[in-house]
């Protein structure tokens, strides 16, 4: 039978970037969830169960494999932290038969030299929530890492209380990070910073080994691919709820799912993370956050854009300044998808802010409002009967069909980019909750199924339509740790 065969590709990185690091082998593993599909598309070997359940609890290492935990720091809430994986293995690299390569990690799996204090472990429910979440995105068409399994260590964490304990393998492009930059800057010389931008390149934008000044392009590549996730989560309506710089991929990923959800009400400062308590990470401050840490990572590339500090920081500074107009024609072109649009008319911004005042005005549901734009008949909403609704609506519809336009076409449009399902987190954690304290999971198998096929109306799904009676008053999510 064939055998997974890794790579130890990060490991071509001066070793200061990573510590070998071995999983901490568990008692009693036993599958909860593998992702067949995913393993299907990357062209993973036919392992049998047990040889998988060995390799994916951290009870058996590959052989020729180099497990290492990867060190990096970052700005958290602000506050510049030493940092690196401190409850995860990077078993090593897969290479698929279309030459892309892919990190397989474990989470959860233990303590590394930079747990500080931690006990490397994570717990079943925030593990299965970073697979529901991160399937939920891959299907909404938005990057992301992906998780291939999530595994019951058949050992207790200690939380708050006790809890399964859970391992996730994580799927991605890499876990470069901004504060993989920033570590390398603080703690590194010259020729380490130079590596790292080397490979970075190297391993996502080939396109710029033969630039110039590659450090330059590398910065202008990042801000564009963040523009465009922001841009992704403000379409539907996801909060991350921690934007820490150790969380920014450098691939353009949705990377860490710990206290993120999606939102319900319309309201732009809307934010659940029960540690941001100063709304830093809220819906809104999306866009922003994403630029303050591009400049953290301008900072990091200083010393490699030029060797005139002030040359350098114009460099960056251009760059960094560009973001927030790079971002608003990104954003303003995705919400004329969202309403049906073609092309570009000056009023646009005018209709489109009006309409999300008035979504929040009424408190109206974000996801099913579009939905309700496009098919009135079948939502019924205080927004929708309102008589500045039905103006506007007039206001929508010339827009829509403007150089004769049918109609039809407008709505077809739209159903591409808004979806009718999300993972609404009242049913995230009723699935969760079943799943992790008592082993029932039709729940949430069925919630997979339904964010499988977003953009697809099931009838037999209309309740997962449905947002929570009291919207999501009260309603806080956790980082896990």
């Amino acid at each position: 039978m064939e055998s997974l065969k890794l790579l130890n590709d990060y490991t071509k990185l001066p070793a200061k970037f990573f510590s070998q690091q071995m999983p901490n082998p568990v008692l009693n593993p036993k599958f909860i969830i593998f992702n067949n599909s995913l393993a299907e598309a990357m062209g993973l070997p036919m392992m049998t169960q047990d040889e998988w359940l060995e390799l994916l609890s951290g009870n058996q290492v590959l052989k020729g494999s180099m497990p290492i935990s990867q060190a990096y720091a970052g700005h958290q809430f602000g506050n510049f932290t030493m940092l690196g994986d401190g409850r995860a293995v990077l078993l090593g690299e897969f290479l698929t038969s279309s030459q892309e390569l892919f990190d397989i990690q474990l989470k959860g799996s233990g303590r590394t030299p930079y747990s500080r204090g931690g006990d490397g472990r994570a717990t079943v429910s925030a593990m299965l929530r970073e697979y529901l979440i991160s399937e939920a995105m891959h299907n909404l068409g938005i990057p992301t890492t992906r998780s291939l399994a999530v595994v019951n260590s058949g050992e207790k964490v200690q939380r708050e209380m006790e809890y399964n304990g859970g391992i996730l393998t994580r799927i991605a492009k890499s876990h470069l990070r901004v504060g993989t930059f920033e570590y390398a800057y603080q703690y590194g010389t010259m020729e380490d910073q130079k590596a790292l931008t080397s490979y970075a390149i190297s391993r996502h934008y080939p396109e710029l080994e033969n630039a110039k000044n590659q450090a330059l392009e590398l910065l202008k590549k990042i801000s564009e691919v963040q523009a465009d996730l922001i841009v992704d989560w403000m379409r539907v309506g996801f909060i991350h709820g921690v934007m820490n710089t150790d969380n920014m991929s450098i691939a353009g990923e949705t990377i860490d799912y710990g206290p993120c959800a999606f939102m319900n009400s319309y309201d732009p400062n809307t934010v659940f993370s029960s540690i941001d308590t100063q709304g830093r990470y809220a819906y809104r401050n999306q866009p922003r956050i994403a630029q303050w840490n591009l400049s953290r990572l301008a900072i990091a590339l200083l010393d490699q854009l030029h060797t005139d500090q002030n040359l350098a920081i114009e460099m960056a500074q251009d760059i960094i300044n560009s973001f927030p107009s790079q971002y608003e024609s990104k954003w303003l072109n995705m919400m004329r998808n969202k309403l049906g649009w073609e092309g570009n008319q000056s009023g646009d911004q005018n209709l489109i802010e009006d309409l999300l005042h008035m979504m929040h005005k009424y408190k109206a549901d974000y996801t099913n409002t579009f939905l309700g734009i496009a098919d009135r008949e079948n939502y019924d909403s205080p927004l929708l009967d309102s008589m500045e609704f039905q103006e506007w609506s007039m206001l929508w519809m010339s827009r829509a069909t403007m150089d004769g336009r049918d109609l039809d076409q407008t709505i077809l449009k739209m159903k591409g980019y808004n979806p009718v399902f999300i993972p609404r987190n009242h049913m995230v954690e009723t699935a969760l909750m079943r799943a992790s304290q008592s082993s029932e999971f039709g729940q949430f198998d069925e919630l997979l199924k339904v964010i499988r096929d977003p953009y697809q109306n099931k009838e037999q799904y209309t309740a997962y339509r449905i947002p929570p009676e009291n919207g999501d008053l009260g309603y806080q999510t956790f980082c896990g740790t």
